[in-house]
């Protein structure tokens, strides 16, 4: 598959949480290959280190932080470490699978704090850097498992719907700083964590509700994020971009 080059990301400072695994490890490597200047967090150590040597050779190498991003402070300390940037992609997030009679007030809080809350105030700590810098773009992920109701995910699904609500507002609020705001909504994407979920036949499933037929990858997704944060993306903000084949 050939795939875009966006000379409007050389250069760039980008921001992108999860982003040693899965999608978002697609994601850190499509911007390491447009010879933008990733800086990633994540808490998966061996992974992110994993991925960092197989970038070696990037124009601009990606910089990896261990950042746990329910830790507030720690999410600020990092923001107030790195300096201004021009992307910042909120990915990371956990669908762990539970039952309504499994949650509780603690795992709620948990749940919330792991899919939702750090992605308003990453965007608060990022939002005065693009402005300075002239504007730049925030690109959330929600997910299709809430439009789709899918089992054993209320909270999962709770955080994802908030995600979705939370683009639109912030995309107000800052659109007069030139800062577009984003979600990227994708479909069921082929990740090692996804094998944990679903067997062949249940991935076969899939692919067969969706209008076409291929299986999403990691990059397939980046392809998309890389379009928002470009220039070409310019006038694209306050609405979701959905990547999911035609899944219904």
């Amino acid at each position: 598959m050939s795939s875009a080059i966006y000379p409007s990301l050389q250069g760039k400072r980008v921001v992108i949480t999860g982003g040693g695994s899965g999608i978002g490890a697609g994601i850190t490597t499509a911007f390491a290959k447009q010879g933008a200047e990733v800086i990633f967090v994540d808490i998966a150590v061996e992974d992110s280190q994993a991925l960092v040597a197989d970038l070696a050779d990037a124009a601009i190498k990606p910089a990896f932080k261990a950042v746990d991003l329910t830790d507030l402070e720690a999410v600020k300390a990092f923001f107030a470490e790195i300096g201004p940037v021009d992307v910042l992609v909120n990915n990371a997030g956990n669908d762990d699978r539970h039952s309504l009679a499994d949650v509780t007030p603690a795992y709620w809080d948990n749940r919330m704090n792991v899919n939702l809350r750090h992605m308003l105030f990453c965007a608060q700590a990022a939002a005065p850097g693009m402005k300075d810098r002239g504007g730049g773009a925030i690109i959330n992920f929600g997910s299709i498992s809430w439009h789709l109701g899918l089992e054993d995910l209320v909270l999962y699904e709770t955080a994802k719907a908030g995600i979705e609500g939370m683009t639109r507002a912030l995309a107000r609020e800052l659109g007069p700083d030139d800062i577009r705001v984003t979600c990227v909504v994708p479909g069921n994407v082929k990740t090692k964590r996804q094998e944990k979920w679903y067997t062949p036949e249940g991935e076969a499933e899939i692919v067969k509700a969706q209008a076409v037929k291929g299986r999403i990858l990691p990059a397939n997704v980046a392809s998309l994020v890389l379009f928002l944060a470009s220039d070409d993306g310019s006038l694209c903000t306050g609405h979701e971009y959905w990547i999911d084949a035609g899944w219904r």
